[in-house]
């Protein structure tokens, strides 16, 4: 396929972000003695089931931030892959902030970003190649991976965004339940970061922006999702996980 845009020649991202730096609060007692991305979830830490994808998809540089207990979790992506490169954050600089700190490391090119804390199974096409496929920078600054919020296990709030039929993405309306729920994997390109601000901020400030654009859009994910937030939800879907339990968990 023709290349569409900078960084995207036949069709494939070769960097992307993993987001590793919040605190854990709401999973406590279980990151009283570690960092949230290293709590095992159906055999291996949270993190390596998104670094695995990563692997599996060809991405050869993967940026991850550390903040909470960052030297355990540094020790563990050491072992894993020379490919892994750290950013650092001695203050909490929140989604936006971490990102847009990691920048230099990222370069000039679009880049997938992805939470720590979410599990997604492939469906019949794996999740990045369908991410990647839909991928227009013609029409699109950012494209997010959305989950039917009723078929999300573990999430029960109110949505967060409509979407139109060409994909194109709106934030839930206040006091409405929308159908459409972020998954924890993304497409930015680093030209959403131009202007913001600097220190801590949200990645939702810049996808509220795009949305004012009207280029941000979405991908229903047509696979399982877990979002992993507490410790009622690592005990649920450690025994949907466990590899002795589901066979179809990787190809």
């Amino acid at each position: 396929m023709e290349s569409q845009d900078n960084g995207t020649a036949g069709k494939q991202l070769k960097t992307a972000m993993v987001l590793a730096a919040g605190l854990g609060e709401r999973m406590r007692p279980l990151t009283l003695d570690r960092p949230k991305p290293l709590i095992e979830v159906g055999g291996k830490p949270l993190i390596d089931w998104t670094l695995d994808r990563f692997a599996a998809a060809g991405v050869g540089r993967v940026v991850v931030n550390t903040h909470y207990k960052a030297e355990m979790l540094e020790a563990h992506l050491r072992q894993r892959s020379d490919a892994i490169v750290i950013s650092h954050e001695t203050e909490r600089l929140e989604t936006g902030g971490g990102v847009a700190k990691a920048l230099p490391l990222l370069g000039d090119a679009p880049f997938y970003v992805a939470n720590s804390d979410s599990v997604w199974l492939d469906g019949p096409t794996p999740a990045l190649e369908r991410m990647i496929a839909a991928w227009d920078p013609d029409r699109m600054d950012v494209l997010l991976m959305l989950m039917s919020a009723p078929r999300s296990d573990y999430y029960d709030g109110p949505g967060d965004f409509l979407m139109d039929p060409t994909g194109r993405l709106s934030f839930r309306p206040d006091r409405r339940v929308v159908p459409y729920v972020y998954a924890g994997l993304h497409i930015a390109s680093p030209r959403i970061f131009a202007g913001a601000p600097e220190g801590s901020f949200r990645l939702t400030r810049l996808w509220r922006e795009a949305e004012g654009r009207g280029r941000l859009y979405g991908l229903v994910h047509d696979g399982a999702w877990f979002h992993i937030g507490t410790p009622d939800a690592v005990e649920a879907a450690d025994s949907q996980l466990d590899p002795r339990n589901a066979r179809w968990l990787l190809r």
